[in-house]
């Protein structure tokens, strides 16, 4: 029999809270949590506003010599990777090394090091950088970091494609699993705001610069503008579901479909993305996971807040679907874009949403933009199948989904 892979254990470290419980009451609440970048000084920027996490001490998740070594964005991925693993019942070193792995995705890297890093550079009277900024900034540095710390020597590797790669991660752990790997630590986290981070991603065109956080970031509105960056994301436990029942545990749910394409083509400030790669996508997640479109109960989607990517994203969908659309979903507004953290967290949220037997109401759009006509979910929902779509778009043409199968509810979870 082919392995199954599912999920354990949820580490959230996001702007909506730490902890998955602290993220599912603001997802229930509908509390926006952008505001004023207080990590830097943004108001040279055109975009001052974004995500960040609150109340976050690096110090209470890892110790002096790995917060010396490593940038905030690891940081944020020792606190959900312990996170993950005290939810899923594992111990914060592995039993057995070689059964364990992990696979995250990432992004842009170490930026905060390495901005304080080149400042001494080339602003500084010793014209030097620390040692440890030759690996501080390396998009790999999450991966390298938790595995010596954890003691994870199983088959790990970083996936890199920007938003979708937070699915993808969950696509490679799944398919560790099915090889063999009894546990893998999957998802993301980022941290893309520092004064070189938010000059790169300005460049894109793509950020809001409306001055009100509860109205810069309005994805399928009539007056989405861009989006708000943000930090943060989600860690998961990706366990073959005999060992996990094995020892007790309890399922969130299982990774049961995943698809990737790409558009061969570079984002721009005029391109739109291909709706129909991004729609193949989705059919190979539904096709792979044995699933009928009309079976899935919610969609979480990209949800990019720019007005042409979100019309091409509708197109997707509706080339999907048809004319049976399942409720559609999302929460990016209450927290920002985190990247490949971002889609980690719907991922969080869809699991989380089933395990309290509640599908969350959209965070908008208030009046839905021309062309981005979907079935919104405008209040909370019991689920009736228990499956998920989850779908994200990298930049510079990566298209990725994801099919969760979620578990039935623990009793008094309901919300």
């Amino acid at each position: 029999m082919t392995a199954r892979a599912v999920v354990t254990g949820i580490g959230v470290v996001a702007p909506s809270g730490i902890g998955a419980d602290a993220h599912w009451r603001t997802v229930l609440a509908g509390t926006r949590r952008t505001g004023p970048i207080t990590l830097f000084d943004p108001s040279g920027y055109p975009t001052r506003f974004g995500g960040e996490v609150p109340g976050f001490t690096a110090d209470s998740y890892a110790d002096s010599r790995q917060l010396v070594q490593t940038d905030r964005w690891t940081h944020l991925g020792f606190a959900a990777t312990r996170l993950a693993l005290a939810d899923a019942g594992l111990p914060d070193r592995a039993p057995d090394p070689y059964g364990y792995a992990v696979t995250l995705a990432s992004s842009s890297g170490g930026n905060l090091f390495g901005q304080r890093e080149l400042q001494r550079l080339w602003g500084g009277s010793s014209r030097t950088v620390g040692a440890y900024q030759s690996i501080a900034w390396f998009y790999a540095a999450s991966v390298g970091q938790l595995s010596i710390h954890h003691q994870f020597k199983g088959p790990s590797g970083v996936l890199v494609a920007e938003s979708a790669g937070g699915l993808d991660s969950l696509a490679h752990a799944a398919r560790a699993v099915r090889r063999g790997t009894p546990v893998v630590i999957a998802g993301a986290t980022e941290c893309p705001l520092s004064p070189y981070a938010l000059a790169c991603q300005l460049r894109s065109g793509l950020l809001s610069d409306v001055a009100d956080p509860e109205r810069a970031y309005r994805p399928f509105d009539a007056t989405a503008s861009g989006y708000l960056p943000a930090e943060g994301g989600a860690v998961f436990v990706v366990e073959e579901l005999g060992h996990a029942l094995a020892r007790g545990a309890r399922v969130y749910g299982e990774v049961s479909g995943w698809g990737a394409t790409h558009d061969a083509a570079h984002t721009t400030a005029d391109s739109v993305g291909d709706p129909a790669q991004y729609a193949r996508a989705m059919r190979l997640a539904l096709d792979r996971a044995g699933v009928d479109p009309a079976g899935i109960d919610v969609v979480l989607p990209d949800a990019l807040g720019v007005p042409r990517y979100d019309r091409s994203e509708a197109e997707a969908l509706r080339a999907v679907f048809a004319d049976r659309p399942p409720p559609v979903t999302t929460q990016k507004p209450l927290t920002g874009r985190a990247y490949q953290g971002g889609s980690a967290l719907d991922v969080a949220t869809a699991l989380l949403a089933f395990a309290h037997d509640t599908l969350p109401a959209s965070a908008g759009p208030d009046e839905v933009a021309e062309g981005c006509e979907l079935d919104f979910l405008r209040e909370h929902r019991r689920p009736r199948s228990r499956l998920a779509l989850v779908c994200a778009r990298g930049f510079d043409g990566f298209n990725s989904a994801l099919v969760l199968r979620g578990a039935a509810p623990m009793r008094g979870e309901a919300s």
